[in-house]
């Protein structure tokens, strides 16, 4: 079976950015669960996993056009530390921290600079303008569940549970 819309893969992957692994689920982790066709992935990753199956590994390399997006200049923003985590308690320059939309969900962003009640914070995603290289490891590929379809998401066992 090929992964494609619809259907739900779950992958092991290391992600690489200039020279660095910066993340990986291989070393006792474990895999990631995703349902394809649903805008969970960046879209390079969604593509570049288009059409594999169990059992494939390959290298992926996605610019970022195709990935976080380029980084845009003038994307800072100066916040109240109440809208972070413990107030902002535990911050550090340099960074990443999620920040709490008031429209609901959050983003992701990096601390530039830390004050007494506001912190400068940089919107940029932290790996805009940056090319990702993916390793990945197909362990399963198989058709979504109705439920799974209507939810948006994959369900790892196949059954509801979040």
């Amino acid at each position: 079976m090929q992964a494609g819309k619809d259907k739900v893969i779950s992958f092991h992957y290391t992600l690489t950015v200039d020279g660095q692994k910066v993340e990986s689920s291989v070393e006792g982790g474990e895999p990631l669960w995703i349902l394809l066709g649903h805008g969970q992935l960046i879209p390079g990753m969604e593509a570049g996993l288009e059409g594999k199956s169990v059992g494939d590994k390959f290298d992926l390399e996605i610019a970022p056009e195709q990935g976080y997006g380029p980084r845009q200049d003038g994307m800072t923003q100066r916040v109240p530390k109440k809208y972070f985590p413990k107030h902002g308690k535990h911050l550090k320059v340099g960074e990443s921290t999620v920040l709490s939309l008031k429209e609901g969900g959050n983003r992701v962003v990096v601390v530039q600079k830390i004050g007494s009640s506001v912190v400068d914070i940089d919107l940029n995603h932290p790996m805009a303008g940056k090319t990702l290289h993916f390793n990945i490891d197909v362990q399963t590929v198989r058709d979504a569940s109705e439920e799974e379809i209507s939810h948006g998401h994959a369900h790892p066992n196949g059954d509801a549970a979040h």
